[in-house]
């Protein structure tokens, strides 16, 4: 099958440091590829894949010094792709609602992976007025903003990772916890601060700081200056499996719609249990008392992590293999895709 995938510019793909939605479409890209099937990567010029690439911009755009207007650049990019679109069985678009008026112009089947959050009133607003656009969502309760809506849902399919590639440790070297993602409003790392502080646990924070967020960086800040507390800012791939491998748990304090969150599978496939707060996607994605804890108060989130060692860190690790890998994603779109084409 000949197959398009237009991924968003402000990374690389896949990203060297943070990255949700390109990191996924790095994966299913290159087992696409593995598979035997004829890939065409629309991305930004400094990614790296075995598909062909197609560049609107020669680097991706938030460490870009430029600055470039990032709508502008995704309009290169959707414009070279629909203009392109019959050398394709299918294009599928990761760039959310932007190339939805494109889609209205081609014959070729195409798909939309919606890998944001849906529980805006502009969003609502949008689908709704492309309610006929094919779409996926990467966990049913994505969808759940968007319930009074009748839309064209073809299927949800949940982020999958390459599991052998990353290291399993079944003995994590670490007295800590972990701490994942951006820092921001929603993501609470005050919380995760006060519950390291009230286990009396060392706390080590991997995230970056978006411009939108650099005030409520200064709000955190302070809270970052305890003996408990380690901020390594932004880490790559290889420094990221050794923190959650040795880590006694991620944790997810989040208090927002999470679409998905990645970062728990990331951990969950090196055998680390995640404590999280039963927001969004979380229930969906952890099993509570199996691959992890879900609570909401200070209290219960601490006690979660005292009895963590329950938790049998190998199953951790099987819990992916078994529902989160690429593989598993990679048969789903691939299911998704026949369903188009026919």
């Amino acid at each position: 099958m000949k197959i398009a995938q237009i991924a968003p510019l402000y990374e690389p793909v896949p990203p060297p440091l943070y990255g949700g939605s390109e990191r996924v479409v790095s994966w299913l890209t290159e087992e696409l590829v593995r598979r035997g099937h004829q890939v065409t990567l629309f991305a930004s010029g400094d990614s790296r894949t075995g598909a062909r690439l197609v560049a609107p911009c020669s680097r991706a755009l938030r460490l870009d010094p430029r600055r470039s207007d990032p709508i502008a650049l995704h309009m290169i990019e959707l414009a070279e792709a629909f203009e392109r679109a019959s050398e394709f069985d299918v294009l599928h678009c990761h760039v959310d609602y932007l190339a939805f008026p494109f889609g209205r112009f081609v014959a070729t089947p195409q798909v939309h992976t919606l890998h944001g959050r849906l529980d805006f009133e502009h969003i609502a607003r949008v689908l709704a007025r492309f309610a006929d656009a094919p779409l996926v969502s990467i966990s049913d309760r994505q969808r759940a903003p968007l319930a009074h809506l009748d839309l064209n849902w073809i299927a949800t399919v949940h982020h999958g990772l390459p599991v052998t590639d990353i290291p399993f440790q079944p003995n994590p070297r670490g007295d800590y916890l972990a701490f994942l993602g951006r820092i921001s409003r929603e993501k609470r790392p005050d919380l995760a601060i006060a519950i390291a502080r009230r286990l009396g646990l060392p706390l080590r924070m991997a995230a970056k700081v978006d411009p939108a967020d650099a005030q409520y960086f200064e709000e955190i800040r302070p809270l970052l200056d305890h003996p408990l507390i380690e901020f390594l800012g932004e880490i790559g791939d290889r420094d990221k499996w050794t923190l959650l491998g040795d880590a006694l748990c991620l944790l997810f304090p989040i208090d927002w719609a999470e679409p998905f969150g990645l970062t728990m599978i990331e951990a969950l496939a090196c055998g680390t249990p995640v404590v999280a707060r039963s927001c969004g996607s979380v229930p969906e994605v952890i099993r509570d008392g199996e691959v992890g804890s879900i609570a909401d108060s200070i209290e219960d989130l601490v006690a979660a992590i005292k009895r963590i060692d329950v938790i049998d860190r190998a199953r951790c690790r099987r819990y992916v293999e078994e529902h989160f890998s690429v593989g598993v994603m990679t048969d789903r779109y691939e299911a998704v895709y026949r369903k188009l084409v026919r």
